[in-house]
């Protein structure tokens, strides 16, 4: 028999072709198209430069100024980083703290809130006189300021355990610690991994408050030393840098806690 005749009918039905996905293309697409209406906008309106530049001119200063932007980011990212892993120590540790008990947290938690009510450029000061200008301000504006979520993350997630399950474990003869070890913890990594998302760009935040006060160097500082200059396009450069770290470091953050806590998500499938 031939191969013609052994042929199945679903051996020529036409192969169907997957769609293109293009959600991996989505963010370049828009941002492009951000800068292009930015641009054309721009040139359309005759804005001049030093109101508002163009994305070609904001480019040009990043060549221009590029080994100081270099210097500077670097010093960014670095202030950042350090502020942001103290806080990501500190903050899991007083979580796991307040959330082991109710005393702890109904009198830590109100001191907490008003705390984090206060501005952090007013504590920026109180640091200098402290510490002096330079790197420990903003490290430390970095920890305070990321440091607030985190720990709420931590506690909310202690503190939702289900009461039916911890019963039922206390009457298995677990003991506290063992609830903590076993259920507490691990129900609260989903909450802490998702804060650190939050966390990193707040930190971002202080180290560029801190930088603009009281430092000498930092793109806090150099935008500030470019505003004082009517150097806009520096001014806008250094925020373009301050994004591209920012995007980065949280796109870092995003993949740690898919990593580590895909199993507490839903599905893509569940999700459509």
């Amino acid at each position: 028999m031939s191969t013609s005749e052994t042929a199945t009918p679903a051996d020529d039905l036409p192969v169907e072709r997957k769609p293109f996905n293009w959600l991996p293309l989505m963010p370049w697409i828009y941002t492009i198209a951000l800068f292009a209406i930015w641009e054309a906008a721009v040139r359309i309106s005759g804005v001049p430069h030093t109101i508002l530049p163009a994305p070609s001119r904001i480019f040009e200063a990043i060549v221009q100024y590029w080994g100081a932007i270099q210097r500077h980011s670097i010093q960014t990212l670095y202030t950042t980083s350090v502020g942001f892993l103290m806080a990501v120590a500190g903050g899991m540790a007083l979580g796991l703290l307040i959330g082991w008990s109710r005393a702890i947290y109904a009198g830590l938690y109100p001191i907490m809130v008003g705390f984090n009510a206060i501005p952090k450029v007013a504590v920026v000061p109180v640091m200098v006189i402290w510490f002096g200008i330079g790197t420990i301000p903003a490290i430390l504006t970095a920890f305070l300021i990321a440091f607030f979520p985190i720990v709420v993350n931590v506690a909310t997630g202690l503190a939702t355990i289900d009461p039916e399950t911890e019963d039922v474990l206390r009457a298995l003869g677990a003991k506290k610690m063992d609830i903590m070890l076993k259920v507490g913890i691990p129900r609260s990594m989903p909450y802490f991994f998702g804060s650190l998302k939050v966390a990193i760009t707040l930190a971002f935040v202080g180290s560029v408050i801190s930088e603009t006060v009281a430092a000498n160097s930092g793109l806090g500082y150099m935008m500030s030393a470019a505003q004082s200059q009517f150097n806009v396009p520096l001014v806008f450069a250094g925020l373009v840098m301050l994004a591209v770290e920012g995007i980065a470091m949280y796109a870092l953050m995003a993949w740690v806690e898919k990593r580590t806590t895909g199993w507490a998500h839903r599905s893509t499938t569940m999700a459509g």
